[in-house]
């Protein structure tokens, strides 16, 4: 046995990244009195508007949150279909089901996990009205195909950039948006963290004023409006809008994690590097793909097991965590859960059901060190040799 296994180790897949500087800015917003939705929460859209290079960017309390807001804002309602991956995290389609319309599962290009175009076109009807792109692990959808597609159709396309900040398509960063609304998630396992939290990217001011009332039960005025004014304010509510609010506590760490983010994305793109080099000399583990005009930001390593494998998906996750190394299945498939099941459109996704039987999520994150890298990968090559 190596070095390396014989002192098991604990590694997680996953870990947020919190240093000295987010933990006093927590303090300044605990000292100020002012916790819930204010100007930290106003300076954390303005600043990663300016890192995305968006007009508009407004903060809410989760990614699916923001998803749901962005399909309310495109008149999505019940009835109308909306074609999105079933390779992703369930919330994707819950959003859909949110407004009462019905999510239509495409499959997915077997290269980059992400919606194959030629199936988008194929999978559109009168009903349809948007089409939902997720750039799946932090690599960026076939924009291109997707917004000529949309644009013929008249379809809403909206990207699911849940995993995306950072990533960029053809020199440009996720998010300006490349289509109508870009949607992002700060849960823990993201590179961004807020502990929870979302954000929503769009070049149209009206469509950003509204999320900002619906956000906050369709309130006319923000709190601090009327809390600065040196006059008596009434609010109205025209609408009915949701408690989709961030604190000021969550946007002060996010404004410091902003600040971060491009050395997070380097030292994972080196890590992945390192993966993908020593793990591909196994044979059966296809490394992760990066087409030409894309960046990948690694918000997770993921390899697939090839029909070579000496042993299964599930049992490669086993022997890992045996040796105290935590790893992930591939990315769920949403049609396999029972409020999505259907035997008929699990025909239709073969691509879709082959990568999450056959895919593994390694561990990646900031903190990680190379020994514990170097550990992860020895532990995979004894395995992989039946030790």
């Amino acid at each position: 046995m190596s070095v390396y296994a014989e002192a098991k180790r604990n590694i997680p897949i996953a870990q947020p990244f919190i240093g000295a500087e987010e933990q006093e800015v927590v303090l300044q917003v605990l000292r100020s009195g002012w916790l819930s939705q204010g100007q930290r929460v106003a300076e954390f859209e303005r600043k990663f508007a300016d890192y995305v290079n968006s007009k508009n960017a407004v903060a809410v309390s989760s990614c699916t949150a923001g998803l749901h807001l962005a399909f309310l804002a495109a008149g999505i309602c019940p009835g109308d279909e909306v074609l999105c991956p079933s390779l992703s995290f369930i919330a994707t389609a819950n959003s859909i089901r949110y407004v009462g319309a019905t999510p239509v599962f495409v499959d997915i290009d077997p290269v980059t996990f992400n919606l194959d175009p030629e199936r988008v076109e194929e999978a559109i009807t009168p009903r349809t009205k948007a089409i939902l792109a997720v750039h799946q692990i932090g690599l960026p959808a076939a924009l291109d195909e997707l917004i000529e597609i949309a644009s013929r159709r008249n379809l809403r396309l909206i990207e699911d950039a849940a995993c995306a900040i950072g990533s960029m398509y053809k020199g440009r960063r996720i998010g300006q948006p490349h289509t109508w609304m870009s949607v992002f998630s700060f849960h823990p396992r993201k590179i961004l963290t807020t502990g929870e939290g979302g954000m929503i990217t769009t070049l149209d001011g009206s469509v950003a004023a509204r999320l900002r009332r619906l956000r906050q039960h369709a309130m006319s005025v923000s709190d601090v409006a009327r809390h600065s004014a040196n006059t008596v304010i009434t609010e109205q509510y025209d609408e009915v809008g949701f408690n989709y609010r961030m604190t000021d506590l969550q946007a002060a760490v996010g404004v410091v994690q902003l600040n971060r983010v491009e050395g997070f994305i380097d030292r994972r793109r080196a890590f992945a590097a390192r993966y993908t080099a020593e793990l591909a000399k196994i044979g059966w583990l296809a490394p992760p793909a990066e087409p030409a005009g894309l960046r990948h930001n690694f918000q997770s390593f993921m390899m697939r097991l090839t029909k070579d494998s000496p042993v299964s998906r599930d049992a490669l996750m086993q022997a890992l965590l045996n040796r105290g190394i935590s790893t992930r299945r591939g990315i769920m498939a949403a049609h396999r859960e029972k409020p999505y099941y259907n035997s008929d459109v699990d025909k239709l996704l073969p691509e879709t059901n082959s990568a999450t039987d056959n895919c593994i999520i390694f561990p990646l994150f900031h903190t990680m060190t190379e020994e514990d890298q170097s550990y992860v990968i020895e532990c995979i090559r004894e395995i992989a040799v039946g030790k």
